[in-house]
């Protein structure tokens, strides 16, 4: 054992022949090649041999005794380290019996030297953070003081040379008068070879000009010559022929150098921007003297990327536009129709002007008869089924004093025509007829003259009928805040007859009262404003506007302009038909000469040249189909949508070309047929305007599956022709009430039927009989009721609907019945189906389809 331990722990034996050796215990053997100079190779037997390892708490072998065991000398005294270190850990054997304490308080002594030792880093760290501070403001504020050094000096130097540039600009300028042309060519050449140069922190250094040496003059041209044609290959090389730069191109060569060497930016000029409602981006560009590059630069960095051919709105321009530094005026298309309307008069140019007064009520409470007494006239002949349906204006005159009546409908279609009346208007007066009393569109009434501000006069009309009561007419307008003078209010009342002419003149005192308090004034020598109270086109005089004077005198020879169109007056016709050489305020006349039918309720005035009238319907006409435009578009939609909606509301639509006499008519049928359309059917107008039916109407039509209504007005022989050609009715209307009434049953034939449904009986299920060739067939008493052959069952078990269909059979014992009274048995068999119980319940119903009206 000795022998095996003692010695190296891996023994090497290398001999040239293989001989025969023991193996010893605990070694291992193995082959190794070893490689020598020039190729050569070896093959060499190593033998491994393992080291014991014992365990603690074993007997330590002697071998290993002095490698374990601590020499005195290390731990006698550290001579270099900084700190004593450790001693190194005991062998295994004394592990066991070193005491705690002691390496506890080795432990204690080493963590305490280093917490001083980090205190003291502590304390060193804190003073060189605060040195370094202390430095760095010192720094901070050297800097500061060297930039506001190097600031004044170049201020200084930027004096120094803009004063040297304006004596050397005098000195040129002077140099220029005296020295004749070439000399002052030849000179600016040579300071163009100068370039600009930079020395120190940035300031600019102007350096001497100095000519190049044995650099040849360049020959000039003479003045004659300088001029001369195109610059060939020939003259360019020779040099008696060079061609001079212009003097506009030298200055500009002049004043570039002069920038580069005083290092200046071109001066900006701040404009102000005018900017309509949308423009390109080119366009923005020019007005503020800038690129468009640097237009559309600046929309990059905003993350857009356009054109300069692109359209932006008038708010994107104005931030560009201040961006750039420039001011912006905005400007709109609409700029143009300043200064058309509400013209400030002077107070000494008023002169007294006659009252406007509106007579409004309800339907068949009198007001054009208390028209007709007043006028002498009969108008109410006129009119078809007795009934007001225009605007109709007059003027009458009371004691040398005139006044204007506006007649409106009382119909409930005509809302529109009575607002209207009532905003033209100085005064309103309220017809109500005593025997009828306050009615809805007496209220109505009352709701327009409040809203436009104007004073009610109360004329309480057909006293003379039997059963007439004025006082509850009174006291019902009490109800509605209309407080007459008899009942302590402030409002006028005056009870009328219209058919015997009874207290008109104290109506029209009322009226001429009324207005002495009202103070009316306007100035008549100025361009005429007014309104246009109703227009049609007539067949022999063309478009013809109704309108009333509010302010200036309206002549034949003005340019007016009305809505959407414009004219020349040709002539003005007066309520009696007569024409007029003028017409001055409040007085209502028909205006012949326009372009186009107006609207009615469009303001006209008169403007100076016919470009002005262009320009402002044109724009009017513009905005008008923009609108329309978009109403369509928003009302189209894709057609999924459409086609979505119709299977969804099932809408069914009937589609109208209307033309009537008046455009005041018009807007009242398309009123009144939009308030008949309900979720299910609506009127679609698909044309509307005033005038007489045409072929262009009947084709529109014809295009359009519509039916054509025609109001107080006809078609021509060749639209009748052409109607017949296409199959399409023309329906003719003079009253309102009738065209109203056919549409609505029109309307009510597209509603789809209602489906209503009537219980007849029931009957039990008591027994089920399955015949060859025929099928099952329930044995069934009729409980309740009767059953009848051909009408609806329904096969009912648990109080659940298992199915519904048809009787195939009804008998009473073998015969075929219609009906089975209640108490008696029969047999019954389905329309395909078997599936019956016994215990179920057979219930039999009839359907009924009710047509439904509006």
């Amino acid at each position: 054992m000795s022998d095996t331990k003692s010695g190296d722990d891996k023994t090497l034996s290398v001999t040239p022949k293989k001989t025969l050796t023991l193996k010893r215990p605990g070694t291992e053997q193995s082959v190794v090649r070893q490689n020598f100079s020039h190729g050569r190779t070896k093959q060499v037997q190593v033998e491994i041999k393992k080291r014991k390892f014992s365990m603690p708490g074993d007997k330590p072998e002697p071998v290993a005794a002095p490698v374990l065991t601590p020499k005195p000398a290390v731990v006698a005294a550290p001579v270099v380290q900084e700190a004593p270190k450790a001693p190194p850990p005991p062998p295994p054997a004394e592990r066991s019996g070193m005491v705690l304490n002691e390496l506890s308080r080795g432990e204690m002594e080493a963590r305490r030297r280093a917490l001083e030792g980090s205190k003291v880093r502590e304390v060193e760290d804190r003073q060189r953070a605060a040195e370094d501070a202390k430095r760095r403001a010192e720094d901070e504020e050297r800097r500061k003081r060297e930039r506001e050094e190097s600031a004044r000096r170049q201020a200084e130097e930027e004096a120094r040379l803009q004063t040297e540039a304006e004596s050397r600009r005098r000195a040129e300028e002077e140099a220029r008068r005296r020295a004749p042309l070439a000399a002052e060519l030849a000179t600016v050449d040579d300071e163009e070879e100068v370039k600009p140069k930079r020395t120190g922190v940035g300031a600019p250094v102007r350096r001497p000009v100095t000519p190049e040496v044995a650099r040849p003059a360049k020959p000039t041209k003479a003045e004659e010559d300088r001029r001369r044609g195109k610059l060939t290959l020939n003259t360019a090389l020779s040099d008696e022929d060079a061609r001079a730069r212009s003097l506009s191109s030298m200055r500009r060569r002049q004043e570039k150098f002069k920038r580069a060497m005083h290092n200046e930016p071109r001066e900006k000029v701040m404009r102000e921007v005018i900017l309509p409602e949308t423009i390109t981006i080119q366009e923005l560009a020019q007005r503020m003297s800038e690129r468009a590059v640097d237009v559309v630069k600046y929309f990059m960095k905003q993350g857009q990327i356009l054109k300069p051919g692109d359209i932006i709105d008038a708010d994107t321009a104005e931030l560009v536009a201040t961006e750039f530094g420039h001011t912006v005026r905005r400007v709109a298309e609409s700029d143009i129709e300043e200064g058309l309307f509400n013209i400030a008069d002077n107070a000494e140019d008023l002169v007294s002007r006659p009252p406007v007064v509106t007579i409004m009520g309800h339907v068949d409470h009198g007001k054009t008869s208390l028209l007709d007494a007043i006028r002498n006239a009969n108008v109410v002949s006129g009119e078809a089924g007795g009934i007001t349906q225009h605007i109709g204006a007059y003027q009458v005159e009371k004691n040398g004093q005139k006044i204007t009546f506006i007649d409106t409908p009382g119909h409930a279609a005509f809302t529109a025509m009575r607002a209207r009346g009532a905003q033209a208007t100085d005064i309103a007066i309220l017809v109500v007829a005593a025997d009828d009393s306050v009615m809805p569109q007496t209220i109505e009434s009352i709701s327009h003259a409040k809203a436009a501000g104007v004073p009610i006069i109360v004329a309480i009309n057909k006293i003379d009928k039997h059963g007439a009561d004025p006082q509850k007419v009174r006291s019902e307008l009490l109800r509605h805040e209309v407080f007459v003078e008899s009942m302590g209010g402030e409002v006028l009342d005056v009870e009328v007859s219209a058919t015997k002419g009874t207290n008109l003149d104290k109506l029209l005192e009322a009226i001429l009262l009324q207005a002495e308090i009202l103070d009316l004034k306007a100035n008549p020598d100025r361009t005429a404003e007014g309104v246009v109270i109703e227009a049609q086109l007539d067949k022999g005089r063309g478009p013809v506007a109704t309108v009333l004077v509010q302010t200036g005198t309206l002549m034949p020879g003005d340019i007016l302009v009305a809505g959407n169109e414009w004219g020349r007056v040709r002539a003005l016709v007066n309520d009696r038909g007569e024409q007029v050489k003028e017409a001055p305020p409040a007085m209502p006349v028909e205006v012949l000469g326009l372009q186009g039918t107006p609207q009615a309720g469009d303001r006209f005035a008169v403007v100076n040249n016919e470009a002005r009238a262009r320009e402002i319907t044109e724009y009017r006409q513009r905005l008008a189909r923009e609108k329309a435009v978009a109403k369509h578009a928003g009302q189209r939609g894709s057609l999924e949508q459409m086609m979505s909606q119709l299977q969804t509301s099932g809408l069914k639509e009937f589609p109208l070309v209307i033309k009537g006499d008046v455009q005041g008519s018009i807007e009242a049928i398309s009123a009144a047929l939009d308030k008949l359309g309900t979720d299910e059917v609506r009127a679609r107008i698909v044309h509307a305007g005033a005038g007489a039916i045409t072929e262009s109407d009947v084709s529109l039509a014809e295009t359009s599956g519509a039916a054509i209504i025609g109001f107080n007005v006809r078609a021509n022989a060749q639209a009748r022709a052409a109607a017949v050609a296409a199959g399409i009715e023309i329906r003719y209307y003079s009253i309102i009430y009738n065209l109203v009434d056919d549409v609505k049953a029109a309307l009510s034939g597209l509603l789809s039927p209602e489906r209503r449904e009537t219980f007849i009986g029931n009957a039990e299920i008591l027994e089920i009989f399955d015949i060859t060739k025929v099928g099952k067939i329930a044995g069934c008493r009729v409980t309740e009721g009767k059953v009848e052959r051909g009408a609806g069952v329904r096969l009912i078990r648990d109080n659940v609907v298992i199915h519904e269909g048809t009787l195939k059979t009804l008998k009473r014992f073998k015969d075929e019945v219609a009906e089975v009274p209640g108490g008696q048995e029969c047999g019954m068999a389905f329309q395909n189906y078997e599936d019956m119980r016994v215990g179920d319940i057979i219930e039999c119903f009839r359907v009924e389809m009710v047509t439904r009206t509006l």
